[in-house]
């Protein structure tokens, strides 16, 4: 697949989306550091809620998690066959609205959610400004959850990120009966990449405190960060 040039953000938008149109097109990796994370999140959010947001659902599994507590879920992702396969595999959850958008120009809602979650998609978009308009589109009351990448920049990241490895592996061999995603898995991720661009934990904290004031930021040992907002 060919990189695009990343001149504008919109050529880097296209790029994104021709990586994750790609990777919708694979196999299902099964357990990954993404999912293993879920339950934390779902821990953070209301037993029970009205209408809940995914920015960046891809395949749906988290939304269809969310779906089980929230009368309404409107999942959005940049990718269209992302969002093919997201309504393909959640035909059981007709509560759940996939929707493909580019966030960086969608009409945000205001006020209209209890709950708002993103997973790994927060790195590919103007953080302060995308977490303002997460903010804005709760309810009083709501809850913000987040989970993404950082770069490591403390020694304790490094010192989690080598304590990662040999805890990755294990749960890859438990969960998936392999210790590597097959290749083509692979080749797309690898071709991702260059269009990735994360912040350090310090950043994250500094923007937060500015933009979500008492957001809670938590380290995870596996290479992702986690933000809960009330």
């Amino acid at each position: 697949m060919p990189i695009l040039s990343e001149n504008t953000p919109s050529m880097l938008a296209a790029a994104i989306q021709a990586d994750f149109d790609w990777l919708a097109d694979l196999p299902a990796a099964g357990w990954d550091h993404n999912s293993h994370y879920h339950g934390y999140l779902l821990s953070r959010l209301p037993a029970r809620c009205g209408a809940a947001l995914e920015i960046g659902c891809g395949t749906g599994a988290f939304a269809r998690l969310l779906a089980r507590r929230a009368d309404r879920v409107v999942a959005v992702d940049l990718s269209p066959e992302m969002i093919r396969v997201a309504r393909e595999r959640s035909r059981d959850c007709p509560n759940i609205d996939f929707r493909v958008a580019d966030v960086t120009d969608w009409a945000w809602p205001v006020g209209q959610f209890d709950c708002i979650a993103t997973i790994a998609m927060l790195h590919h978009l103007p953080f302060a400004e995308t977490l303002a308009r997460m903010r804005d589109a709760l309810k009083p009351g709501g809850v913000l959850v987040a989970l993404d990448l950082f770069a490591a920049a403390l020694p304790a990241d490094f010192i989690a990120g080598i304590i990662a490895v040999p805890v990755s592996a294990a749960y890859r061999l438990l969960k998936n009966h392999r210790l590597r995603d097959p290749e083509p898995v692979r080749a797309a991720w690898a071709a991702h990449a260059p269009h990735d661009h994360y912040l350090t934990l310090v950043e994250i904290r500094r923007t937060c405190a500015e933009v979500l004031p008492g957001a809670i930021i938590h380290r995870h040992l596996l290479y992702r960060y986690s933000l809960v907002s009330r």
